[in-house]
């Protein structure tokens, strides 16, 4: 029973960080929102949505660390830039809204296009040397 307590917390917890992030996506975009959180939140909302990680996950251990510290972390930083009565009504918004299941294809092209200008940087002064 134990070991099924563990697994029944973490998804709770795991539906909960999810519900979050869709939150502060929605709560970036509000005009109450302080510029300086506008940014952090935009950033971890993009590094969530992407489908690529800074560290990939068939990395052993550490694909997944980044997940279970980086997400987490940054939700709670954003969770206290953000005024209290914005993130209240946009937790509200999400929960509405991810019974549909939104895919966010432009914070995940920006990732891309982020990844593909490292890359041809990295081609480029290769070739350079």
């Amino acid at each position: 029973m134990r070991a099924r307590e563990f697994w029944v917390t973490w998804k709770e917890k795991a539906r909960k960080l999810k519900g979050d992030i869709y939150a502060l996506y929605l709560a970036y975009r509000d005009p109450r929102v302080p510029w300086y959180a506008k940014i952090f939140t935009a950033c971890l909302v993009a590094y969530a949505f992407s489908p690529l990680d800074l560290v990939p996950d068939f990395i052993p251990i550490l694909g997944y660390l980044d997940d279970l510290i980086i997400l987490p972390l940054g939700v709670t930083i954003a969770l206290k830039m953000i005024p209290r009565a914005v993130m209240l009504e946009c937790r509200e918004k999400a929960q509405l809204a991810l019974k549909n299941k939104p895919v966010n294809w432009w914070a995940g092209g920006v990732i891309v296009v982020f990844w593909l200008l490292i890359a041809a940087i990295t081609v480029i002064l290769i070739k350079n040397k």
